[in-house]
């Protein structure tokens, strides 16, 4: 696998997959300079007339519920079905998931969907699950990734999904494999909305990359590596942030293979 994660960075950058993301307005600035800088093309459309229309011309779909209301929420369930009627890829981000019966009650309607990829930190991972006792502290999380491994796997079997946990080190696993990232930096934990950037760039890739789950590697492998690097020249969380999209931009192979340290359990 790790040949190919370089390769689908080349190919994300040489084909410029559409994205269509219903995300949270917090940081829809921030992700979709992201998947600009790693030659993606990002659409932010909620409009409940016109997403079946963008999710048919786009390569994925992003569903990001940070900032949920009512509409949106309709507006959400309308793209996921229409995605699965088509046949692509789709990524939710559950966040805050725990936080609020309304925003519990707008997952399991979604859940029920079966994303192709779910992600989120620890806390949100746990909070799918019924059978959870773990605080969620709003979109912060209150675990470790190790602790919502076996949340992770009871979704990825029960929704045939790939789960992706967000943290010091990042999880994703699959029906019957599991990989660790250990890239990134304390310093990434400052900047709003990294999480929902790790999230809009594996809608990126899974929008090409035929093997999910190596899209989702590619994905979070490269934004880790960029925060790590970028981290070394950053002051603090504000050039961090400008960093990262720079380093998104212009990493290179060398930097990219070099950093890279995955395990695969």
């Amino acid at each position: 696998m790790e040949n190919n994660l370089w390769n689908n960075i080349i190919q994300i950058r040489n084909t410029s997959p559409l994205v269509h993301s219903i995300t949270n307005y917090v940081v829809m600035n921030n992700t979709a300079n992201a998947v600009l800088a790693i030659g993606a093309s990002p659409i932010m459309a909620h409009a409940k007339s016109e997403v079946e229309e963008m999710v048919n011309i786009s390569h994925s779909l992003v569903i990001n519920i940070g900032t949920i209301d009512e509409y949106w929420e309709e507006a959400m369930l309308l793209a996921a079905k229409k995605a699965n009627e088509l046949n692509k890829p789709w990524i939710l981000d559950p966040v805050g998931a725990g936080a609020t019966s309304y925003r519990d009650s707008v997952l399991s309607k979604i859940l029920s969907l079966n994303p192709t990829v779910i992600r989120g930190n620890a806390s949100e991972i746990i909070a799918l699950s019924k059978f959870s006792n773990t605080i969620t502290k709003g979109v912060d999380s209150t675990a470790k990734s190790n602790e919502a491994l076996e949340t992770a796997k009871t979704l990825a079997q029960h929704h045939k999904s790939i789960v992706c946990i967000s943290g010091e080190t990042d999880i994703i696993i699959n029906e019957n494999q599991e990989i660790h990232l250990k890239n990134g930096h304390p310093m990434m934990t400052k900047v709003t909305g990294l999480g929902c950037t790790a999230t809009a760039l594996i809608g990126s890739f899974i929008g090409i990359i035929e093997n999910k789950t190596e899209a989702v590697v590619s994905a979070m492998s490269l934004l880790g590596i960029a925060g790590e690097i970028a981290a070394q020249q950053s002051a603090g969380p504000g050039s961090l942030q400008l960093n990262i999209i720079d380093k998104l931009y212009n990493i290179t192979e060398d930097e990219f293979s070099t950093h890279l340290k995955m395990i695969k359990q």
